[in-house]
């Protein structure tokens, strides 16, 4: 099957279904050391931070206004 004769929405389909298809074997995705290090970074530079931003209220009336 080529992939670009599908429409927009049937590849967005097939996406879904490949998605669906992972989860439903119920496996875990490996991160590697890389992405293990970026995120205790991003963890830690959280847990230092005194703003800890807006509340989702907050959040959602900003982006809706605009």
């Amino acid at each position: 099957m080529e992939i670009q004769s599908l429409t927009v929405s049937e590849r967005i389909i097939l996406a879904e279904a490949l998605w669906d298809s992972v989860v439903a074997e119920g496996s875990e995705i490996e991160l590697t050391d890389a992405q293990k290090l970026e995120l205790d970074r991003r963890l830690k530079s959280f847990e230092l931070d005194e703003d800890r931003g807006g509340s989702w209220a907050d959040v959602k009336a900003r982006i809706l206004s605009k």
